[in-house]
């Protein structure tokens, strides 16, 4: 891509000429029925964005026409490395590029690197983080033993971590994966639910299922499961073990006690690895229960080999309306007092069913 110089065209007015190479159709760059440009256009409503050919132009405040030339400089990268470009990408690309423009990103790193680290690629699709939080809670993976990922829902904790997992898996870095989860939620007790144990601990683990089918043939999952290369089990079934040449993760992390906690960190054996996922606002334990997650917090933070990856509302992969859900109730509590629209140590065991 070609640009010619910033123009300023008057004292309050600046004006840009972007030339898109003839080897990427202006509709991997405008998207179908223009809808990329409509996401650009919208993002900065006071400048005037035209197209004509190949070429674009933008007339507009100085400091505008100068991130709208950069969003079209990530694009081109991104598209470059043969990875389509969707409204949702972007959308994080303009707001990753106003965060470090007006100071408020705390790192290097530009949309396109986000957006192109690619973590696994299965079934046809590839994995990759879609925000600047993510792709730093995948990087602390590689570079550390044990990772605390926490957030809310919809952030992709569970999932980018089962990513890594089975990367690990297939490059041999370890010998096996193991999943687990406490069995206490919806104020539910296993002991009075129907049918045998399995049946009644499946449901609690069925999200690490989905998650797993996702990401391997799902004609080799019970074959792996089988010779023990892939284990999901309860957390109470990880007692009294030390895990070696493992890659291990712990879902909804925030239901387990204190002591579970402990419990499950002392597990870790050589050649291992361990993310533990989960959030604190949504904690299922019986009240005057302390979460484990969020002790955890106070004990470990700043121990060597241990980091702790915070995600947000904005981190948030699914509809867009789920992060608008989790500002919304963490407004409400700050200005209540609350804790999910609840008098805190109130109100716990009847949510119902979260994954990730």
């Amino acid at each position: 891509m070609t640009q010619t110089p910033t123009a300023q065209t008057s004292a309050q007015r600046a004006r840009a000429q972007i030339s898109i190479p003839a080897q990427h159709p202006m509709v991997t760059v405008l998207g179908s029925g223009d809808s990329l440009l409509r996401v650009i256009e919208r993002a900065f409503p006071a400048a005037d964005i035209h197209v004509r050919g190949n070429e674009i132009s933008a007339t507009g405040d100085p400091a505008e026409v100068a991130l709208i030339q950069r969003v079209f400089d990530e694009m081109m990268l991104v598209l470059r490395t043969g990875q389509p470009m969707t409204e949702d990408a972007v959308e994080r690309s303009i707001a990753m590029l106003k965060a470090s423009d007006n100071g408020t990103s705390d790192g290097p790193e530009t949309p396109a690197e986000v957006l192109t680290q690619n973590i696994l690629s299965s079934r046809g699709r590839t994995i990759r983080p879609k925000t600047l939080n993510q792709k730093r809670y995948v990087d602390a993976i590689d570079k550390h033993t044990i990772v605390f990922g926490i957030g809310p829902a919809g952030t992709g904790k569970t999932y980018l971590a089962m990513a890594k997992a089975v990367q690990a898996l297939q490059s041999k870095q370890v010998n096996r994966i193991i999943l687990t989860r406490p069995a206490v939620e919806a104020g539910e007790r296993l002991g009075f639910l129907p049918g045998t144990l399995y049946e009644k601990i499946d449901p609690y683990l069925r999200p690490l299922y989905d998650a797993l089918h996702d990401m391997l043939d799902p004609d080799s999952i019970p074959r792996l499961m089988a010779a023990g290369t892939i284990e999901v089990a309860p957390l109470a079934y990880m007692r009294g073990r030390t895990l070696n040449d493992a890659f291990i993760i712990l879902d909804e992390a925030q239901n387990t006690s204190p002591e579970q906690m402990k419990m499950f960190l002392t597990r870790l054996g050589f050649d291992s690895k361990i993310v533990i996922t989960g959030d604190v606002t949504q904690v299922d334990l019986p009240n005057g229960t302390k979460s484990g997650l969020r002790q955890v917090q106070e004990i470990l933070e700043g121990v060597e080999d241990v980091h702790f990856s915070r995600l947000s509302s904005q981190d948030v992969v699914r509809h867009k309306l789920v992060g608008r859900i989790v500002d919304a109730y963490e407004q409400y509590d700050s200005t209540h007092g609350t804790e999910n629209g609840a008098r805190k140590g109130h109100g716990r065991g009847n949510a119902g069913h979260k994954g990730k």
